[in-house]
């Protein structure tokens, strides 16, 4: 699991413009928009990678597959009237903003 990934827009535009500057440089690809050149390479933004990779990391942890104790991340809501499974993850309020870039927050946030 990645310990970091950029909150800011600034660090994340920052990081994606390496991305895009180096597609640019491919032969043929110049004259291309970089939403256009990423399907073209088979390749996804930073940011949506990111995303899929916490998403991920958040069913190996839900469902044991990887060997790491759950309730050091998340905890399941005890709310027993939800439709659906029992997999409902609670979300604790927080009283630092620091916490909103975790990712047991994050992931939490992008599942809603």
């Amino acid at each position: 699991m990645y310990p970091w990934s950029p909150s800011t827009i600034h660090d994340i535009e920052t990081i994606e413009s390496i991305q895009r500057r180096f597609t640019k440089r491919i032969h043929g690809l110049h004259s291309f928009s970089y939403k256009s050149r990423l399907p073209r390479l088979n390749l996804q933004s930073l940011e949506h990678r990111r995303l899929l990779t916490d998403l991920v990391w958040c069913y190996k942890l839900v469902f044991g597959l990887v060997i790491v104790n759950i309730k050091d991340f998340f905890e399941y809501s005890t709310v027993t009237q939800t439709r659906g499974h029992t997999y409902k993850l609670f979300k604790k309020s927080n009283s630092r903003s620091i916490r909103t870039t975790f990712f047991c927050e994050r992931v939490i946030n992008i599942m809603g």
